[in-house]
């Protein structure tokens, strides 16, 4: 797990976050990037630029790699949270981080608050905690990306939830409020409520597995397959209202697999109150629903507001890799930052 540490976020100047920031762009091209471009890309005067990097080596926003030819860096986890975190403070929609709250396969939940100490969520897109070193290999979707793969895959599952809230959010769907998003990160409403996995008993099932069916209905009639609707990604508030989060794995009803998503998400919902609550209410079909008259074509306005089909299904055949060698047992538990760092300032010592 990549912790979230923002202690030294405070003590570094404009020129530290220049340089890192010119990390980041030299890294579209280069996994580690040369110093000599750092420079050019940063334009800062004498030795500043050089100074930055020691800082920045030494608090673990960037790190060096064992076996390279040339002196260079890479971005680190931490450097691309500091990155997304000056941009959103920047924008005044983070002033403090607070407790971590959630943690998941592919994302890390954190409570903050703006400087009126409103709170929010923000949740961190962390693709890469699924291993890349067996994902990235011989794969044509990430190998001809010279960028680091969880940098680019973690950004574009962000911009695909925010895009997706923002649509769904102006068309009256139970979310919560996105509020801004940079990089990997989304900031969006504090919901004070319960995960439906956490409710033990349920005043009234019924109405309850009517209000998801009905979400579940109206999502299909507006062009869109939720991809992960389960008692996970529900939370309920006292009075029975559900909200629905959590947006990467999105479809269109148009997806050739369109059906298989949409029962997917319909069985987990009916299997889950049949279990949990002891109840079994009416099951939608899905041919019946998508020979209704569509509501809207969100699938169409979200792609035309800046998440494009290329993007999609670039996202779409990572996580169709991952479930297919999860299943053959191919994949292995990726290291974390930290212990790259340590492994590889170990490697460079011996080297010595």
């Amino acid at each position: 797990m990549v912790n979230l540490n923002i202690k030294s976020m405070r003590y570094l100047s404009a020129e530290d976050f220049r340089t890192l920031t010119a990390v980041e762009m030299g890294s579209r091209n280069h996994e580690v990037v040369p110093t000599s471009m750092i420079n050019q890309i940063a334009k800062l005067r004498g030795g500043t630029c050089a100074k930055s990097l020691s800082i920045l080596y030494m608090t673990k926003l960037i790190a060096k790699m064992p076996h390279i030819s040339y002196d260079g860096y890479r971005l680190t986890s931490a450097g691309y949270d500091y990155l997304a975190l000056k941009a959103l403070s920047k924008r005044a929609s983070v002033y403090s981080v607070g407790n971590q709250i959630g943690v998941g396969k592919e994302s890390d939940v954190y409570v903050v608050s703006d400087q009126k100490g409103k709170q929010y969520i923000l949740k961190i897109h962390r693709l890469g905690r699924t291993s890349f070193r067996s994902v990235k290999n011989n794969r044509d979707y990430l190998k001809n990306r010279k960028t680091s793969s969880w940098q680019y895959l973690s950004r574009l599952a962000a911009t695909k939830e925010f895009t997706f809230m923002k649509i769904l959010y102006e068309h009256g769907f139970p979310i919560p409020k996105p509020i801004d998003h940079s990089r990997h990160c989304v900031i969006m409403e504090f919901i004070d409520a319960f995960p439906l996995r956490a409710i033990q008993e349920v005043k009234d099932p019924a109405d309850l597995y009517k209000r998801l069916i009905d979400i579940l209905v109206r999502l299909a009639r507006n062009g869109l397959i939720h991809g992960d609707y389960n008692e996970f990604n529900i939370i309920v508030y006292e009075d029975g209202t559900p909200v629905i989060i959590d947006f990467p794995q999105m479809v269109s009803t148009s997806h050739p697999d369109a059906k298989w998503y949409f029962e997917r998400d319909l069985n987990c919902i009916v299997d889950y109150f049949k279990k949990h609550y002891v109840y079994e209410g009416p099951v939608p079909d899905f041919d019946d629903i998508i020979n209704m008259e569509k509501e809207n074509s969100l699938d169409v306005l979200v792609e035309a507001t800046g998440f494009n089909k290329k993007q999609a299904k670039e996202l779409e055949r990572y996580r169709k890799d991952i479930e297919e060698r999860k299943s053959k047992g191919e994949l292995e538990p990726e290291e974390d930052e930290e212990q790259k760092e340590e492994s590889s300032e170990e490697e460079e010592e011996d080297g010595e």
